[in-house]
């Protein structure tokens, strides 16, 4: 079965792959049922999550279920645990909707909430990060994840998330990190998508963010906590979830 997922991530383009997904989701899902691993976002249980990742593949991290990832889970544990997401009002911009997120916070009831994306399909405003049609001071959320890393001016994509953030809202903008770089790797004569691909992770990538990140994201105004949220979960909830231990979440706010 693993062999087989892997043949499949590698060959199958990644649109058509989201879309065979969906369809598949029930099928591993029943196949995969089990007690040993836990997807917090349905609260369903496997014995295994699904492999996943550019390259190297990563072991039991794609839930079977939602399509989740590492990151999805830990962001979603973090919105219920640590702040009132689900119950308060909230005006909310979601770029580049997740298929885990997207239908479930759609259909919440406190959210006044907005998708944007210069593709996607599940946009409700088809928008360029850069050049955002909203008015300033505008959503108390904004949820902008693994998405910097494929803007070439990243700088002014920070600027127009700020500028839209209402005073004392709050932004969560998770990106692809290595941790033990210092300062943030990018080279706009790399162009190759395979070069590209091994050098930033990922063919669209068009940088390697370092431990400079939160830096540059106080440089543009906001207030940044580095939350390690994993360090203060207990290690076998870090291992149920399957999430990346040390994962920082990046939580901006706009004083």
């Amino acid at each position: 079965m693993k062999k087989l997922f892997k043949f499949i991530l590698n060959t199958i383009p990644r649109p058509l792959l989201i879309r065979l997904s969906y369809l598949a989701r029930p099928v591993l899902a029943f196949i995969l049922k089990g007690n040993t691993f836990t997807d917090p976002i349905d609260n369903k249980s496997f014995k295994n999550f699904l492999p996943y990742g550019y390259g190297q593949q990563r072991n039991n991290v794609l839930s079977p279920s939602t399509l989740s990832l590492e990151r999805h889970r830990l962001l979603w544990l973090y919105l219920q645990n640590e702040t009132d997401f689900f119950t308060a009002p909230k005006k909310v911009l979601h770029f580049a909707p997740e298929q885990a997120f997207y239908k479930r916070f759609r259909n919440q009831k406190n959210l006044d909430y907005t998708t944007t994306d210069l593709y996607s399909p599940l946009a409700d405003v088809k928008a360029d990060i850069c050049n955002l049609p909203f008015n300033d001071n505008s959503y108390d959320l904004i949820l902008c994840n693994h998405v910097l890393e494929h803007i070439p001016d990243d700088t002014k994509a920070m600027q127009e998330l700020y500028r839209v953030l209402k005073p004392s809202g709050m932004g969560v903008f998770q990106i692809p990190q290595d941790l033990n770089r210092e300062a943030t790797f990018e080279d706009d004569t790399i162009t190759d998508s395979k070069e590209r691909a091994r050098i930033f992770g990922q063919y669209d990538h068009v940088r390697v963010y370092g431990r400079d990140y939160f830096d540059k994201l106080r440089s543009i105004g906001f207030k940044v906590v580095e939350e390690n949220y994993t360090q203060k979960m207990p290690s076998q909830e870090v291992e149920r979830y399957c999430l990346a231990k040390g994962e920082i979440i990046p939580i901006c706010f706009k004083e």
